[in-house]
């Protein structure tokens, strides 16, 4: 059972945006370090953002830089990711997770993290 809940995911025209959420129990939330990671049909999970429990540190994946913002609503128990400038290779499924602990490899290591949520899908149109 996913630990963490995705919305936002949908259709968008290039050039489009659109903001994907993330809520979570304040347990997992609290202390967690978070991220978004995305992936296609016979690829590998590929990482797109991370932000630190604190809110402050973020990192982003080179393809997303300049593009996509993360962020965190510690009292909504909730991250998002705003998507600008979408392009169709950033058509994929989006999954949120969460890392409780620091582990090296974080943040673009998939196995660092503990929680994950089910994914929404973003599909963006040429």
């Amino acid at each position: 059972q996913a630990q963490l809940v995705e919305s936002g995911g949908g259709l968008v025209q290039a050039g489009g945006s659109l903001r994907l959420s993330c809520t979570t129990s304040e347990t997992i939330f609290s202390k967690s370090n978070l991220g978004w990671f995305r992936q296609t049909p016979g690829t590998e999970r590929e990482f797109v953002a991370a932000i630190s429990w604190s809110g402050g540190p973020t990192y982003y994946a080179d393809p997303v830089k300049g593009r996509f913002t993360i962020s965190r609503d510690n009292a909504e128990n909730t991250v998002y990711l705003q998507m600008d400038s979408l392009i169709p290779e950033d058509t994929a499924v989006y999954y949120c997770a969460a890392a409780p602990t620091v582990r090296k490899g974080w943040p673009e290591d998939s196995t660092t993290y503990f929680y994950w949520g089910q994914g929404t899908q973003v599909t963006v149109s040429s």
